[in-house]
């Protein structure tokens, strides 16, 4: 594409319907169009039939509700339309890209063409004696789609208003690759969904900004790259029926700017035009500079990929839309309550070239940031260090520079890397846990929470996906780049391998610390030992609520909660390689019997009692909140209504445990490791270090603490059993060892022990009597 000019042209009325030619002299404009403010009719011309151009729907103005999931300038699907004439109407048809014969033989590309449905978007009628056509009603559509997504997250069923939608004529524009519409929609609906009475103010009735996108695709000259699955890189695919029969009709490709070198042959070499991120003038400072240092990181691989002067990031010209489909963007968005960030791009899906990148960025997951390094540094004790704030406040700004630079790599083409911190500051694509130590006083600490710039992981990114090598050499290059990679120690482990309870990797994991797991972990309880001690004298601002101290408590109660899962990943756990089968022999093995132990005393370690107990200062702050405040999902629970209930908040942290270790696939792999070695920790191992021992104990003056987590980690086995994912040997394990338990405390003293054990024979003897709870519902931790 064209080099797009950051200036938005002012439209002029001149007349009630009048052409908006915002593209320069002598540059025509993708398509003309004509507009009138005063009717609201836009008309386009249509430049070519059945020509293929990209058509994206955009939120310009949004709902703010991070539950729903509806964000200003949140793109949609780029989708690959055509306009094809029939009599005197204009039909807009959505080509099917999935399904392809890529042949210079138009027979053999007409016939998987025609094997497979497309779909006619819209359609309106022609004005008399040429191409021109009012897309009006194509504009009113709901492109984005919120009825949906409202229905989706249960906010209720809502429909498009049009009485109270219509298009803004006045905001349409024709440049030389795109054309922008714009439309105010409104949805009407019961008004009943907790989401959205918390964020509109008419929860029966909302509206939002449109912007429809139509785009032209890029010249010719792009070169696609093949996907490779230890790349790093994203994919976009399709089913090409052209592939000759002993290749595999599944065609994947990685995404990534079209990045040309002014000299082709050099080694080093500027380009002919940079990939430039423009942020969002609505970011305050020093958010502002922290998100562009971040972001600006990129430039240090591209830099080391042999291209100078490739990336930049900068402020955005005033007046600039995030929206508009010419500029890729850095979006600081406003929601009620603190979400996740993301980032991805406008996709040619013939080709795998980004058009436009595009980042949303959550602002209050840095106002949490602060609220976990204030929690851990307790800098409002009395004869506090005045830096301690400062070191807070660094904290939450190199968070932010990270999670720039994170989400502007999705943007740029490349995936999550959960294993990157096996290797110290590997990749920005990981996502970090804030790195503590206790200092010389035995106080936590923080002045370098975080890692800044490039990691090696990074680096080797954006060298497979835009490093240019000679005629010939581009897969031999590739493979060397791959090898030397995992040369260097690293891994490669993304979404569908670390998100999940249920995961396998001993590595792929999302928030844990740097190194060793075990080790991690260790010092990760002494810090959150030394902040509980501290919290009461100095983790909480003199000017916020009372009711706040348990908001503040849950990070730092629940700190462990990440470790503890990279731990648990180890207890039946595996280690393999993502690849193909001709460059990487499969190499799938568990982790060492031994550290499979350690992992499980450490679990056992997790569920004492002097882990799940809080300090008598800390209980002594722990006010409910205040007149006019309430809990919300950052608070625990409660049973003591109104006040904080401690045995609520261990029941939580006990079922956590329970839930991890207790993971149906989780406890089928350790079967089957355990049957292969006896050395690796058994099922009933896992039962006996988490459930019958924990019930064998005794606690002076904290046996309800101690009863409150051995009925949360009873629930727990009981409910992997009633999940009925256990394979059944391993369900017989499991099964057997509830049962040989019920025996032990039916014929125990306590009255509380024979209820368990009763409970459990009912369980055995009729699941279906009984009705088993719930397990703890703890606060959430993602994102940090």
């Amino acid at each position: 594409m064209r080099r797009a000019v950051p200036v938005l042209l002012a439209l002029a009325l001149l007349s009630p319907v009048l052409p908006v030619m915002a593209a320069p002299a002598g540059n025509p404009a993708f398509m003309a169009v004509q507009a009138s403010p005063d009717s609201g009719k836009v008309l386009i011309d249509i430049p070519a039939w059945n020509q293929p151009f990209l058509m994206v729907a955009t939120l310009e103005n949004a709902l703010g509700s991070n539950d729903i999931g509806l964000d200003r300038a949140q793109n949609g699907n780029p989708l690959l339309v055509e306009f094809r004439r029939i009599g005197q109407k204009a039909f807009l048809v959505q080509r099917n890209t999935a399904f392809v014969a890529d042949s210079k033989d138009p027979d053999e590309a007409k016939a998987a063409k025609d094997a497979f449905a497309e779909s006619v978007l819209w359609s309106g009628a022609l004005q008399p004696g040429g191409n021109r056509v009012d897309i009006g009603s194509l504009l009113l559509g709901d492109w984005v789609g919120v009825a949906n997504r409202l229905q989706a997250t249960k906010q209720g069923s809502y429909r498009l208003d049009e009485g109270r939608s219509g298009v803004l004529a006045a905001e349409a524009r024709s440049f030389p690759d795109n054309a922008e519409f714009t439309a105010v929609l409104t949805f009407t609906g019961s008004g009943e969904g907790a989401f959205v009475q918390q964020v509109a103010p008419d929860a029966q009735i909302l509206s939002v900004k449109q912007r429809i996108s139509f785009v032209r695709l890029p010249d010719a000259g792009f070169t696609p790259r093949a996907y490779h699955p230890a790349s790093g890189g994203f994919s976009i695919g399709r089913f090409d029926f052209a592939q000759p029969i002993n290749r595999n009709i599944d065609v994947r490709l990685q995404p990534r700017f079209r990045l040309v070198k002014t000299d082709p042959n050099a080694a080093r070499s500027t380009v002919v035009k940079p990939i430039v991120f423009y942020l969002d003038r609505g970011t305050p400072e020093p958010i502002r500079s922290a998100l562009l240092e971040g972001a600006n990181w990129w430039n240090e691989a591209f830099e080391a990929a042999g291209f100078i002067g490739a990336f930049r990031a900068e402020l955005a010209p005033p007046g600039m839309s995030m929206s508009d489909a010419r500029y890729n963007t850095i979006t600081w968005t406003h929601r009620a309550t603190r979400g996740w960030s993301y980032g991805g791009g406008l996709i040619d899906p013939r080709t795998g070239e980004i058009i436009k990148g595009y980042v949303n960025l959550g602002s209050q997951r840095v106002r949490q940031d602060l609220l976990i390094a204030e929690g851990l540094l307790a800098p409002y004790r009395p004869g506090a260090d005045p830096g301690l704030l400062n070191e807070a406040q660094q904290m939450a700004l190199q968070r932010l520079k990270q999670l720039a630079a994170h989400e502007v790599g999705h943007a740029l083409g490349f995936e999550h890397n959960f294993t990157a911190s096996r290797t110290a500051s590997g990749s920005v694509l990981d996502y970090p846990h804030p790195q503590v130590s206790l200092g010389n006083d035995g106080r936590p600490r923080m002045p370098s929470a975080y890692d800044t710039g490039m990691g090696e992981w990074d680096k080797f990114a954006v060298a497979h996906a835009y490093g240019v090598f000679a005629p010939g050499q581009e897969a031999a290059a590739l493979a060397a780049l791959r090898a030397g990679i995992q040369a260097k120690g690293y891994g490669y482990m993304a979404d569908g391998d670390a998100r999940s309870l249920s995961d396998a990797h001993a590595d792929g994991l999302l928030w844990d610390l740097p190194g060793e797991p075990m080790q991690g972990l260790r010092n990760l309880l002494a810090v959150r030992e030394a902040a509980l001690r501290h919290f009461a004298e100095g983790a909480l601002p003199p000017d916020r609520q009372l009711g706040e101290a348990e908001r503040r408590l849950v990070p730092i109660y629940l700190l462990h909660r990440y470790q503890a899962e990279a731990v648990t990943r180890l207890i039946g756990g595996s280690r393999y390689r993502f690849g193909l089968i001709g460059d990487t022999a499969p190499d799938t093995v568990p982790v060492p019997a031994d550290a499979q132990r350690q992992a499980l005393a450490a679990m056992r370690g997790l569920i004492a009692l002097d882990t799940l107990q809080l300090p008598e200062s800390v209980q002594r702050v722990m006010a409910p909140p205040s007149n006019g405040f309430g809990r919300s999902l950052e608070y625990f629970g409660t049973r003591m209504q109104p006040v904080f209930d401690p045995l609520q908040a261990a029941a939580g942290a006990s079922a956590l445990i329970g839930q991890m270790n207790f993971n149906p696939a989780r406890l089928n792999r350790l079967a089957w490791q355990h049957d292969r070695d006896s050395a690796v920790p058994s099922v009933n191992d896992v039962f006996e270090a988490l459930v019958r021992g924990p019930w064998q104990e005794n606690a002076d003056g904290a046996q309800l603490l101690l009863d409150t987590r051995n009925w949360a980690l009873l629930d727990a086995a009981l409910l992997t059993l009633d999940s009925g994912d256990l394979h059944p040997a391993v369900a017989a394990q499991w099964r057997g060892a509830l049962g040989e338990l019920a025996k032990q405390l039916e014929s125990g003293r306590s009255s509380g022990h024979k209820d368990a054990g009763r409970y459990i024979q009912r369980y055995l003897s009729d699941p279906d009597s009984v009705k088993l709870r719930p397990l703890a519902v703890i606060p959430p931790g993602s994102p940090i």
